[in-house]
């Protein structure tokens, strides 16, 4: 970051062909640069299909391997694939056909806890919710062969169980597919159903009514394994989908069961609630490397003892692969999602802030790394060694401190630099533009005064708001009154700059006509302290809806318009934040000048990423300079129809702003969410003019950066603004082999100046493990975290590739990695058998959720603005976000109770879940629902809504009447948590069942096959065990 900064030689610093891992689009398709033509597994040829396991065959005797989930699906055999598609490694099978799925019944089950401290011997028991189980047979298991991991020779006390197994039979047969989708099966397997190509995605198959139910097996859902007493456990379930051929093993005698029940495959609300109970309310202590935190989903108290905060970077998986060839072995991305500016509970201890005056932050001479835990004193104290490229140092005389016998220094606990992984270092004038302390930032408010938000109310409501508004500008825990000086700026076709300096009597109004060379009108007067100025600007917020109250221009403006707040924010040296409010497509004149191209005929052809790249490339030069001068751009939009947000939210992205989208908004109905949002993006805590740089150990290096951010080079992140909700995730790969004792250590440094204009240095590190064993990886991988980097990765590839290219890779890379696992981690099985990590149980079903969503799934019924605002989200989320997004909370708020504080545990998102007398609350971060169900009590329907009964209900109410009784106040307090930890104000939609919005509530119910082709996720599952077994076979 100083002058003096660390330049990597050619071979470091040249970035990687292809996108987050997704190549360029004529290179050859492989996820994450893994693809390596000698890898492990080989094509099927087209054509031709593999044999599997011969089905007399029994299950191997024994436990699995250490948390592996096992399903059994018998034999699947793929066709060759579709002519004409991509040329990649693997054929994907035909998606199966997609005739809808019925249910049984949900009858709510106790899902016991197990232990998730995640030792090894942590099982996935998914045994207590399958519904027909058969424990076969006790004896000891295999002594595991010499290819098998070290790690899986523990010593075996008692034997655990074998697999709890469940084969299910097939379903009626059905005539054969043409022969693209034909199945060449072994021993005259009956046919499956037809197959149609859904662009990738695979529609669920018929459900299955001859299941059977297996012998020796306590009926009913919520049965306990019987592993509790058989010393470590090690045991893991298996069960096996419809497609089994008759005369098979003779377990399948019996009498009738019902369909395949999806509460016997793994279940993320089990998974959260697991880790919920065995972790939550806990102090997490960050003392040791490698160590897996708990989920983003469960509150903890968090302790710095010398790794970052998870608040602050997560990991895909927290033990990184020796060597490059393991990594590409089991293709797991090796990632960190950095939050850098993470918001910190009030029962957390806020950043130390170091200052060492003029000499500046310590630092090492050869690779800048900042003094940290991981540097090692030496020779008395008087040296360091770099634990990033083991350079050794002399310690600056100011900074010496004797060490104790255990050679570490005295005065360790007193420095933060030396024993906390997060803190912070004041920048001197090294660090700054010029050589010259910043000034404070300023906010400029930017209102597009056109016909309609004039006549819709919007500019009068802006106005009135920003006249409270401005007492709230962020400031210094210290200071009284906020640094931030603030501008104004109303627009249509051509610009109004307001003068607003405290010694007038009235603001002062100069108009700008020439918008194709915009310059900013006067200096002194446009940016100021409120404090000083407040009664002009309460003058000027008063006049403005009266000033253009008459106007019919209906055209706007909109590049010349950031471009004048740009350089406003350049002529007075300050960075800061435009808050634009506009509501149309730009067409009037100028640059920026946009046309209407939503074309649905784009939809599902190579042509459409078109639609989420800019028009032109006004907008990216515009962005190039913003983030150049610390502009940062934040977009509130109010369309009633398309105005191309892939174009005009570009300098939003780029520049590290937030985009807010009110579709058709109406005054009544949608203020509260507006003004919510506009409130508390003012008061968020940011750094501005913000660099950062991510430093690591020797062996690896930083590669590939996702996020709301700009690039100039490829190893500094830019960014006008960083905020409390916005993360990078940043992807590493191998240039050498790493150290088992040294492990993999990650530096993020962030440069930045904050709100009261101070330089500053924010520094994260997080020490990994590595490991020569793949079970290592794979036991400490974080789905979350890799949900969030597989999404942040397809949605930057669809700029260059066809959709159905992005979504095939993404099966592909979940296949590959569960296969890898199942080959080299797991105890030997059955071809049939799908064996799932104990930390990955759940990628299927959030993988799932990723291919379904609307930016991936081209269809007509969805806006292409929608899409594009979506993804622009999802680029810019942490962890958390991207979690609750893809996989929303389903919370059944008829069984409130209202003595306890807590919120009531989530239910799955299916449909099979909800009840006509039940009312159900969903959440995914960006709309919030209230399902009620037809025959849903009066006493709920009265304590709510204030309403005798279920058709009294207004469904146009976008938030709940104010009552005073427990019921009304528990449903508003969880409605507040719920909305106080995400970025975007959630407005309420009040759902009746069977009633047309109930359309729009369904396709957040993502287990279920979605309306638009998505598959549900017990056919997915099915997708990717065909997928394992063709690259295992």
């Amino acid at each position: 970051m100083s002058q003096q900064g660390y330049v990597a030689a050619p071979p470091y610093s040249q970035s990687q062909p292809g996108i987050g891992g997704f190549g360029s689009p004529n290179s050859s398709l492989h996820y994450g640069h893994y693809g390596d033509p000698n890898s492990s597994y080989s094509a099927p040829q087209p054509g031709v299909s593999k044999s599997t396991v011969p089905f007399g065959s029994s299950a191997p005797v024994g436990p699995p391997p250490p948390g592996a989930h096992q399903f059994s699906q018998t034999n699947f055999q793929n066709g060759p694939g579709t002519p004409g598609q991509q040329p990649h490694r693997f054929q994907g099978p035909p998606p199966p056909s997609n005739t809808g799925a019925s249910y049984p019944p949900y009858s709510p089950q106790s899902q016991p806890a197990f232990p998730n401290a995640a030792p090894a011997s942590s099982t996935a028991q998914l045994a207590d919710q399958l519904n027909s189980m058969q424990i076969n047979n006790y004896g000891p298991g295999p002594t595991p062969s010499p290819g098998h991991p070290a790690s899986f020779q523990s010593p075996r006390l008692p034997p655990p169980p074998t697999q709890q197994q469940m084969v299910l039979p097939p379903g009626p047969q059905v005539p054969p597919p043409p022969p693209t989708g034909s199945v060449n099966g072994l021993c005259a397997q009956p046919a499956l159903p037809p197959m149609a190509r859904q662009g990738g995605i695979p529609g669920p198959v018929p459900p299955n009514p001859n299941l059977q139910q297996l012998p020796g097996q306590p009926p009913g859902p919520g049965y306990h394994p019987q592993q509790a007493n058989y010393g470590p456990q090690m045991a893991g379930s298996q069960l096996s989908y419809p497609g089994a051929f008759p005369g098979g093993p003779a377990q399948l005698s019996g009498p009738q069961q019902k369909k395949l029940d999806p509460n016997s495959i793994p279940s993320p609300i089990q998974v959260i609630e697991s880790d919920k109970a065995a972790r939550g309310g806990q102090v997490y202590a960050t003392n040791t490397r490698g160590q897996v935190p708990p989920l983003v989903t469960t509150d903890c108290i968090i302790q710095d003892q010398g790794h970052a905060s998870p608040r602050y970077i997560r990991c895909t998986t927290y033990c990184f692969p020796l060597t490059s060839d393991m990594a590409k072995q089991t293709r797991i991305p090796l990632a960190a999602v950095i939050q850098p500016f993470a918001n910190v509970p009030p029962n957390e201890t806020p950043l130390y802030l170091v200052n060492h005056g003029e000499t500046g932050p310590i630092r090492c001479n050869r690779c800048k790394a900042y003094m940290c835990p991981f540097m090692q004193f030496i020779e008395g104290g008087r040296r360091y060694q770099c634990g990033f490229c083991n350079c050794i140092n002399d310690v600056p005389s100011f900074f010496f401190q004797h060490l104790d016998h255990m050679g570490r220094r005295i005065d360790h606990y007193e420095r933060p630099e030396l024993s906390l992984g997060s803190y912070e270092y004041v920048a001197t004038l090294d660090y700054c533009r010029d050589k010259k302390p910043p000034n404070p930032p300023a906010y400029i408010f930017m209102i597009d005064v056109s016909y309609r938000n004039i006549k819709s109310g919007l500019v009068k409501l802006i106005c009135d708001e920003l006249k409270t508004l401005l007492d709230k500008l962020p400031r210094e825990e210290q200071e009284e009154s906020s640094a931030i000086r603030v501008g104004f700026v109303t627009y249509n076709k051509v610009l109004h700059f307001f003068n607003v300096k405290s010694s007038l009597a009235q603001p002062q109004m100069m108009v700008v006509t020439d918008v194709s060379e915009v310059f900013v009108p006067l200096l002194d007067g446009f940016l100021v302290d409120f404090e000083e100025s407040r009664s002009v600007i309460t003058n000027l917020l008063d006049q403005i809806p009266e000033l253009f109250a008459d106007t019919n221009e209906s055209e706007t403006i909109f590049a010349p318009v950031i471009q004048a707040g740009m350089e406003a924010l350049k002529a007075a040296e300050r960075a800061g934040k435009l808050f634009i409010f506009h509501s149309s497509l730009p067409t009037a004149e100028a640059p920026g000048k946009l046309k209407n191209r939503d074309d649905k005929k784009l939809l599902n052809t190579d042509k459409e990423k078109m639609l989420f790249q800019p028009q032109g490339n006004c907008y990216e030069a515009l962005a190039r300079d913003c983030v150049a001068n610390g502009c940062c751009v934040n977009l509130f939009l109010f369309p009633n129809q398309y105005v191309d947000v892939a174009s005009v939210g570009l300098v939003t992205m780029y520049t590290g702003g937030t985009l807010y989208k009110y579709n058709n908004f109406q005054l009544d109905g949608d203020s509260p969410q507006f003004l919510s949002d506009l409130r508390r993006d003012m008061e968020k805590k940011m750094g501005f003019d913000a660099t950062m740089r991510v430093r690591t150990s020797t062996g690896f290096r930083a590669t590939e950066f996702l996020g709301a951010i700009y690039m100039n080079n490829t190893t500094d992140v830019e960014m006008a603004a960083v905020d409390c909700d916005k993360a990078v995730t940043v992807e590493f790969k191998h240039d050498d082999k790493l150290n088992e004792d040294t492990g993999a250590l990650i530096q993020c440094a962030l440069l930045y100046t904050t709100v009261s204009g101070q330089r500053r240095i924010r520094i994260h590190n997080i020490g990994l493990n590595c490991s020569a064993q793949l079970a290592d990886v794979y036991r400490t991988c974080e789905t979350d975290a890799l949900i969030n980097f597989f999404a942040k990765s397809a949605f930057k590839a669809i700029l260059s590739q066809p959709l159905k290219t992005v979504r095939d890779i993404l099966v592909n890379q979940t296949a590959h990695m569960l296969a890898c696992y199942k080959k080299n981690c797991a105890s030997p099985a059955t071809v049939s058998q799908l064996i799932l990590p104990d930390t990955m149980k759940v990628l299927p079903v959030y993988m799932n959720c990723l291919l379904k969503s609307c930016v991936l799934v081209g269809r007509a019924e969805i806006p292409t603005d929608e899409r594009a605002f979506h993804r622009q989200l999802v680029m810019a989320m942490g962890v958390a976000d991207t979690q609750l997004f893809f996989y929303p909370r389903l919370l059944p708020i008829h069984s409130l109770d209202l003595k306890s504080d807590a919120v009531p545990a989530a239910v799955r998102c299916s449909e099979e879940r909800l009840s006509e007398g039940g009312a159900f609350l969903l959440a995914n971060g960006l709309s919030m629902f209230l399902w009620l169900g037809a025959s849903v009590s009066p006493e709920l329907i009265q304590g709510l809504f204030n309403v005798p009964s279920f058709a009294h209900i207004s469904t146009d109410a976008t938030s709940l009447p104010d009552l005073d009784n427990p019921f009304s106040k528990k449903l508003k307090h969880i409605l507040e948590q719920l909305q106080s930890q995400k970025p975007h104000t959630m407005k309420l939609i009040i759902v009746k069942q069977r009633e047309q919005p109930e359309m729009l509530f369904r396709q957040f119910l993502v287990e279920d096959k979605s309306i638009y082709g998505g598959a549900s996720y017990v056919d997915f599952l099915i997708c990717i065990h065909k997928e394992i077994s063709q690259l295992l076979s």
